[in-house]
């Protein structure tokens, strides 16, 4: 049952919309209509800009070490509640409750190294040339901040946005996707409750592209982050100009998985695998392009269609389902499209390659062989369970292939000689590079793209820098 209810957050006051809009809420797996999500009218929004620019002079007056408290108890307040929160993410996502709650572990690893990291805003002293002369260099918050997040991580894409910004001193107005509000709500309850002050979050929701650019319209907001597809992407930083906002972009991708002969072929398959089905293969970083050297690809093939056949696609309330549904209607079409533009150019279904049942959004997952690059999904990210398998000869081949679009958020090697790992590593265009193994993203380390799949980094280090702009105060005879 959905217990969460969903309202907005204004100036520390959760609240409806004031004009009464708002739109149904639909579980994927049933197509049943968990409740309705408020819009924000431009006066709600107004009034959210404000509240964020007057948050923001309270909280960047804060110590470090007295927001991190805060944060430290939001954290242990999700913790408590992480059934629930976990339960609400997936009746509104679809992922398996297992991975619901993976995900909000992450959300609170993540709160808590934010607010250890905020005390760790270092400066520095330059040496002067003047003889007298002090010259300090000093970071501070950039200021009110805004952001804008997909549906397919309701916790973890929020929650680089909001605690990046609350561990550097700056308030945060965010739009979560209306697709998936509750875990957000949830989220932002657990500030709330850990005494964070009125103003410093707030949560809108409402028509996209009218939310969009009411707030970057305004000069309040001076840093807009962003995850989601590259158009939306493009479009967000051609408003954002218009006020010189700061930007960070975390756009999709397509990412490659480079299998060497010379790999542990079994290790390859459980991996990728499993990280190819996750969230319905629903993930900016899921692997989506499979080139495997000529000698390992039958066995290749073959283990992998295996293992997709093994899958069990289900709601993920229930007990023991791998892969839950996609978030709508409208993905069913393009997994179809995907994998019949695929046949036309000489691909084969191996498994799968259609709609499970006539209720939910289920799509069997799918492995296709001989896929040609001139397929479309050697090309557009297919953001679902088709994984597109190819063959290669050399290092040299491989590296092209796998460069050759547009895009560079992440991509894995998998081998067992270091040296081709080194070299390989440093070659790929993207701005993750996962060797024999997935993880690319950590609370403590750096995620982002470059090219067409964005800019700026969330996590470790950078994430924090990126809600911090740079000071330089020079003082004679004080």
């Amino acid at each position: 049952m959905y217990t969460e209810k969903i309202e907005m957050l204004i100036n520390g006051r959760w609240c409806q919309g004031s004009e009464g809009k708002t739109q149904p809420l639909t579980n994927p797996a049933t197509e049943d209509i968990l409740t309705d999500v408020p819009h924000a009218s431009e006066s709600d929004l107004e009034e959210a800009i404000q509240a964020s620019a007057d948050g923001f002079k309270v909280w960047r007056d804060v110590t470090p070490l007295d927001r991190q408290a805060i944060m430290e108890k939001a954290a242990r307040l999700m913790e408590d509640r992480i059934d629930d929160i976990a339960k609400t993410l997936t009746l509104e996502m679809g992922k398996p409750l297992a991975e619901a709650k993976g995900e909000m572990s992450f959300v609170i690893d993540a709160t808590r190294w934010y607010g250890e990291e905020g005390k760790r805003a270092y400066g520095r002293l330059v040496p002067a040339r003047v003889p007298g002369a002090r010259q300090m260099v000093v970071k501070e918050p950039v200021g009110p901040a805004c952001a804008f997040v997909a549906w397919n991580f309701p916790g973890t894409n929020v929650i680089r946005k909001v605690a990046g910004a609350l561990a550097a001193g700056c308030s945060m107005l965010i739009k979560p996707s209306e697709e998936t509000p509750g875990t957000a709500v949830a989220i932002a309850r657990c500030f709330q409750d850990a005494g964070l002050p009125d103003g410093v979050l707030n949560v809108v929701f409402g028509v996209p592209d009218e939310v969009s650019r009411k707030v970057l319209g305004s000069w309040v907001p001076r840093k807009m982050s962003f995850t989601g597809s590259i158009p939306v992407g493009k479009h967000l930083q051609k408003l954002a100009a218009d006020t010189m906002k700061r930007c960070t972009m975390e756009l999709g991708g397509h990412s490659p998985v480079i299998v060497f002969e010379d790999a542990d072929v079994e290790k390859a398959l459980k991996v990728a695998a499993g990280f190819k089905y996750r969230n319905a293969g629903q993930v900016c970083i899921s692997p989506t392009r499979f080139f495997i050297q000529d000698k390992a690809y039958k066995s290749f093939v073959d283990g992998f269609a295996e293992r997709a056949q093994a899958i069990k696609v289900g709601n993920g309330m229930d007990d023991g389902v791998q892969m839950g549904p996609l978030i709508d209607a409208r993905r069913l079409p393009i997994m179809e499209d995907f994998v019949s533009d695929a046949q036309t150019h000489g691909a084969k279904v191996v498994t799968g390659g259609e709609r499970i049942g006539n209720q939910g959004y289920f799509y069997a997952p799918t492995v296709l062989s001989d896929v040609p690059d001139e397929a479309k999904i050697m090309n557009d990210e297919p953001f679902g369970p088709i994984a597109p398998i190819t063959h290669f000869n050399t290092f040299d081949e491989v590296v092209e292939r796998a460069n050759s679009l547009p895009f560079g958020l992440a991509s894995y090697v998998f081998t067992s000689d270091g040296d081709r790992a080194a070299k390989i590593s440093q070659v790929l265009d993207t701005g993750l590079v996962g060797v024999n193994h997935p993880m690319v993203a950590t609370p403590e380390t750096p995620f982002g793209g470059v090219n067409e799949s964005g800019y700026g980094s969330e996590g470790g280090i950078e994430g924090l820098d990126a809600f911090l702009r740079t000071k330089f105060i020079t003082e004679m005879g004080v």
